[in-house]
């Protein structure tokens, strides 16, 4: 199965220049959401993992039921404020400012193995970030999977060596 055929672009999104990858044409095909679960399953299938992390909110769509086809749990990493339980946090970067990254401080366990799993790797902010958060709570992270990633950003530059697998590269 083409991928890519179900990502539609559109151009010049969120501004000028930026040609917006939009997911939501693959999430709405059921047959073409679940092939893409199983083929990132495939490709980290050969390592232990005992938790997927996925951050707010895309994240979410790709990483909670990756967990499922790999019989894990699923780790929530939201935006500072949004937990209910005690957190950790982190800040990172922004084109125009910070943000931060909140994750319950029970939710890893010391040396659980931890594979984070995305929707886009991009400038790779978001995922450093969480990295940070899941090496906090003593958790290891395994590897990062990817549904796109837009490989002429430097976001594999600041994943610090982590194993990246992607489903689709543009």
């Amino acid at each position: 199965m083409n991928f890519k055929d179900y990502i539609r672009v559109i151009p010049d999104y969120p501004q000028p220049g930026i040609r917006f990858k939009d997911i939501t044409t693959l999430l709405k095909d059921g047959a073409a959401y679940r092939a893409a679960i199983e083929a990132m399953h495939k490709a980290i299938a050969h390592k232990e993992i005992d938790l997927v992390a996925g951050p707010e909110a895309r994240g979410f769509v790709i990483g909670a039921p990756l967990a499922i086809s790999l019989g894990v749990g699923f780790v929530p990493v939201r935006k500072s404020g949004k937990l209910p339980g005690e957190t950790v946090e982190a800040s990172y970067d922004l084109e125009y400012g910070k943000d931060r990254l909140a994750i319950h401080a029970d939710s890893i366990k010391p040396g659980q193995r931890v594979l984070i799993a995305d929707d886009l790797l991009a400038t790779g902010g978001t995922i450093a970030t969480t990295i940070d958060l899941i090496r906090q709570l003593g958790g290891e992270v395994v590897g990062a999977s990817f549904l796109i990633e837009l490989s002429y950003l430097p976001g594999r530059e600041k994943l610090g060596g982590i194993e990246v697998q992607s489903l689709i590269t543009y």
